[in-house]
């Protein structure tokens, strides 16, 4: 699966040029998604890296805020990206995928801190990827 989801990532990472300015904005609004959901994975794993085994950090990279913003920004970014594309391509399985993905998110902020709360953010980040890997894909 990760696999998949790199070789996509590499291949929505190369400009085509048959795209109009419009679907080339909706395509890298879906990249700043993706790009969102690889930078919020990070934080996850490296938060737990760091708060635990050196004990520092952890007033900044735990503070709730940074998982309020960067869920905001995931549903914005989501909104933007899954919702034209699914206006053009009309297919819902794009929007269902990443609202699941959301959904994982937005759960995550409810169990506290812990290595619950990052396994459900990290899945919520890639399955919400996969809706924009998939948005891209109708697109073309």
């Amino acid at each position: 699966m990760i696999h998949y989801i790199i070789e996509v990532f590499q291949m929505s990472m190369q400009p085509s040029v048959s795209q109009t300015s419009k679907s080339g904005l909706r395509r890298r609004i879906d990249q700043v998604g993706i790009g969102l959901a690889g930078l919020c994975a990070l934080h996850c794993v490296a938060t737990i890296l760091i708060v635990s085994g050196l004990g520092i950090g952890g007033h900044f990279l735990l503070a709730p805020e940074i998982h309020e913003i960067g869920l905001a920004l995931a549903v914005i970014v989501a909104a933007l990206g899954i919702g034209w594309g699914a206006w053009r391509h009309r297919r819902a399985a794009p929007v269902i995928v990443a609202l699941v993905g959301l959904g994982l998110m937005a759960g995550a902020l409810f169990v506290g801190h812990g290595p619950e709360e990052a396994v459900l953010t990290v899945i919520g980040v890639l399955v919400v990827s996969v809706g924009h890997v998939m948005n891209m894909r109708r697109l073309h």
